[in-house]
């Protein structure tokens, strides 16, 4: 698969995802680390792309977001930003309800799939 492809399928399939370097439990870089932190202290489950193990999508992803810099948090297929914004979102209290409501969503979607 082209790396593209694979970028464009792991934000389609997950709706809050985090590209960053390393992962949240270790995260690589200080600004990840804070990133992870935020979206963590939401308490909905996210997922995430280490772009260390990942270096074709480290090359790419900043062309296709046209965002130069890690860490990048998608939700819905969106670019949300960086750190600086994460955290910024986080302090004004706009992380949150992004987050749980992005998280609801899903939550009753796969569960009303379950159920049919």
């Amino acid at each position: 698969m082209e790396t593209l492809e694979k970028i464009k399928q792991q934000i389609a399939e997950n709706p809050i995802l985090i590209y960053m370097k390393g992962s949240p439990k270790l995260p690589s870089c200080g600004f990840s680390a804070q990133a992870t932190q935020a979206l963590m202290s939401c308490g909905e489950q996210f997922a995430y792309v280490d772009i260390l193990q990942n270096p074709d999508i480290r090359a790419e992803l900043p062309a296709y977001a046209d965002w130069p810099t890690f860490p990048q948090l998608w939700v819905e297929g969106e670019l949300v930003g960086g750190c600086d914004i994460i955290l910024e979102m986080f302090q004004q209290g706009e992380l949150q309800p992004l987050i749980k409501e992005t998280a609801a969503k899903y939550k009753s979607a796969s569960e009303q799939s379950d159920a049919e």
